[in-house]
């Protein structure tokens, strides 16, 4: 089978990993806009509201993988990033691009390459799944003040905090009303309100989560009158947003210059195999030569975090 042919297939692959992606993204999306639909129709007195959800895929590998810590693992990462996917669905997407990317690196540049672009594609979904779990958190960092401040609404009107976290999970859209359901559905099930504002802190971290639980936590321990210390939250968390829309702005083109940096370097592989056919192939045929691409492919990640890691600034 010669080069031709592994870059077709790599490519065919590829393109239909992300049409199924395409689709289940799709249909996803239509799912919800059908259950907001319906729910809305419901509240109107139209019709009831239909409960449904899109059927899942791969459903004997996500039974065996949730066996195994991967799965569990897996599984506790994506209820973090909020993703409509199940440890199976992702695993199999994931194994596919793997497969896809490493016939494409083993024709298009040489048989070395393909074993790469392979553990590429692995630590590319790990990052995948932890700028979900951020930008999940950032959302919610973002309606941090508006919870704030219909809780200080509600507990001003004499509502108690347990009815207040349930009325901001139905007036709030996602992440921060799905969050607040799911703490307002443990509370019905008869668990402390300490434990279950504890547990949302340690799944969505951030400073600001931390300081509106500890004032909720102590003001349900201590007692007192927590409305002024929740509308002085209020403005606090409003600041604190506006200056890390500041800092995120003055920085994205730190963070593009760490993701150009490895693609300048792809780009160089890909000039010197077409103007010399063969030449990467020759040279990662002998052990020196492999011994200096993997030198060469480790100093650009390690530019890749140093450039990462001197544009993460706390806020």
């Amino acid at each position: 089978m010669n080069n031709p042919t592994l870059l077709a297939l790599g490519a065919t692959l590829l393109t239909g990993t992300l049409a199924v992606a395409g689709l289940q993204t799709y249909a996803s999306g239509r799912a919800q806009r059908q259950a907001l639909e319906d729910r809305l129709a419901a509240e109107g007195g139209a019709r009831p509201t239909l409960e449904g959800g899109r059927t899942r895929r791969f459903t004997a590998v996500d039974r065996r993988l949730r066996r195994t810590r991967l799965g569990r693992e897996l599984q506790l990462r994506l209820s973090a990033t909020g993703l409509d996917l199940t440890p199976g669905e992702f695993f199999t997407y994931v194994m596919a691009v793997v497969a896809a990317l490493w016939l494409i690196a083993a024709a298009s540049l040489a048989p070395f390459f393909g074993p790469i672009a392979g553990v590429v594609a692995v630590w590319s979904a790990v990052i995948f799944l932890n700028w979900q779990r951020q930008k999940r958190i950032e959302a919610f960092i973002n309606q941090l003040p508006d919870v704030a401040r219909i809780l200080a609404n509600a507990t001003a009107a004499g509502l108690a905090l347990r009815t207040s976290l349930a009325m901001a999970a139905e007036e709030l859209e996602a992440p921060a009303g799905e969050e607040l359901s799911h703490v307002a559905h443990q509370l019905t099930l008869g668990r402390s309100i300490d434990d279950t504002l504890e547990e949302l802190a340690q799944r969505l971290p951030s400073r600001e989560l931390i300081v509106l639980v500890t004032t909720l936590v102590l003001s349900n321990k201590a007692g007192g009158s927590v409305v002024n210390s929740l509308r002085n939250l209020t403005q606090t968390l409003e600041d604190r947003k506006e200056t890390r829309r500041e800092v995120r702005t003055m920085l994205s083109e730190v963070h593009a210059t760490a993701f150009t940096v490895p693609l300048l370097g792809l780009g160089s592989l890909l000039l010197i195999n077409s103007s010399n056919e063969g030449a990467l192939e020759r040279v990662t045929g002998s052990p020196l030569g492999q011994t200096l691409i993997l030198i060469s492919l480790g100093l650009y990640a390690v530019g890749f975090f140093v450039i990462r890691r001197l544009g993460k600034i706390e806020v």
